[in-house]
C-alpha cells in the first residue's frame, strides 16, 4: 500500500498503473485515517520515470488514480531531476535536507533554496527542475493522477533505459 512505483512511462500511463503495490496490499483508494511514524514508512525504489538512486514512500492514497495523495522523496546529495512539469497542482514541504527549485526551463533557471521546514506550491503545467543539495526528503500532496513531463523527452530516464 504504501511503497509505489511512480511515473510510468508517457506511452504505457494509459495502459499500466503508474503505481504499482509493492506489497501484498491494495492501495488505500477509500478515505480512512492514516497515523504512521518515519520507522513504518515502506521505501521503495524510485520508478523509471526518475533517476535513479532515489526512494519513494506513499503514505495516503494512490497517486495513480483521481484522489488526493501524499507521498515522500528520498533524495541523495547531488540527486537532479531534468526540467518538466506535471499536469495538476503540487505541494512540496521538505522534511529534511536543502532541495532546490528551479522555476523556468533549464536547471540554472532562477529558483527558490529551501531548508528542512520549506514549502512550495507549484501550480499546474509550471515548468521546473529540482535538486537535491545533500541526503534530502521532500513531501509531495496532490490531486492524482500524479504525472511528469520532461521538457526534453530525452531527458526522461524511462526513455533512457528503454533504448
Amino acid at each position: 500500500m504504501k511503497t509505489m512505483k511512480l511515473f510510468a512511462a508517457l506511452a504505457l500511463l494509459a495502459a499500466t498503473p503508474v503505481f504499482a503495490s509493492g506489497t501484498n496490499k491494495k492501495p488505500n483508494t477509500k478515505a480512512e485515517a492514516v497515523s504512521l511514524n518515519p520507522d513504518q514508512l515502506q521505501w521503495g525504489a524510485a520508478p523509471p520515470n526518475l533517476p535513479k538512486g532515489a526512494q519513494l514512500a506513499v503514505l495516503q492514497g494512490d497517486p495513480s488514480k483521481k484522489a488526493p495523495f501524499v507521498m515522500r522523496l528520498k533524495m541523495p546529495a547531488g540527486y537532479k531531476i531534468a526540467p518538466h512539469w506535471h499536469s495538476a497542482d503540487e505541494e512540496v514541504t521538505v522534511l529534511s535536507g536543502t532541495f532546490v527549485l528551479h522555476m523556468g526551463d533549464t536547471m540554472d533557471a532562477p529558483g527558490a533554496t529551501l531548508e528542512a521546514g520549506g514549502f512550495h506550491f507549484l501550480p499546474a503545467k509550471m515548468h521546473h527542475a529540482a535538486e537535491a543539495k545533500e541526503e534530502t526528503i521532500v513531501q509531495v500532496n496532490g490531486m492524482g493522477p500524479f504525472d511528469i513531463h520532461y521538457l526534453n523527452p530525452a531527458e526522461d530516464p524511462s526513455k533512457q533505459a528503454a533504448e
